[in-house]
């Protein structure tokens, strides 16, 4: 098994997750899944409860919404795995920007407050990905091709996560963008547009 970074794009309900799920068992087993999302409402609680009851039961789930990085290398410590799944990078980055905020926080975001959150989020994530000998699998969302958010929180949120997506796709050794459930190879894309 060969460390390698996997990022998996795509919209709201594009494929991306099921892909990846479908991506991670052919490169091994044993898969440790990552999970970040947080139950701060009703609705999201339920959302959890039926994505933990959809992962195969052979799975180990480590619930990390935010020190992905570290959570990750103490799980490999405990036990081996031989592949990486984190879904999602986009509710990462979300919990990063929210951390500490009131809801009267959210119309004056401390915008360099929140990228430093989220820059020592993916410093973390990259350098243990870097520290590991399995594949990672890190599935987010492709936010910036619809319209400009209408409020500062929303805007300040889309342009971190493309920027984390870029820090990303940068390390990665592939790169899909989910259409219509259809994977694009946007890393071998990119490569034939350079050559």
């Amino acid at each position: 098994m060969t460390r390698e970074l996997i990022l998996i794009l795509g919209g709201a309900r594009s494929g991306k997750s099921s892909y990846a799920e479908r991506l991670a068992p052919q490169i091994g087993e044993r898969v440790l899944y990552v999970a970040t999302a947080e139950a701060r409402d009703v609705e999201m609680a339920a959302r959890i409860a039926v994505h933990r009851a959809a992962r195969p039961a052979t799975w180990r789930t480590v619930e990390a919404p935010s020190g992905v990085g570290p959570a990750v290398q103490a799980a490999l410590a405990a036990a081996p795995a031989d592949v990486v799944l984190l879904d999602c990078l986009t509710l990462l980055v979300s919990n990063r920007i929210l951390a500490g905020l009131s809801e009267a926080d959210l119309d004056n975001v401390d915008e360099r407050a929140a990228q430093a959150r989220v820059e020592a989020e993916v410093d973390g994530l990259l350098e243990a990905f870097h520290t590991t000998d399995v594949p990672w699998i890190v599935v987010s969302n492709e936010v910036g091709l619809g319209l400009v958010p209408p409020y500062p929180v929303g805007r300040v949120y889309r342009d971190l996560l493309g920027w984390a997506n870029q820090r990303l796709a940068a390390a990665a050794g592939r790169v899909y963008l989910l259409v219509a459930g259809l994977p694009v190879d946007v890393k071998a894309l990119s490569a034939a547009v350079t050559d």
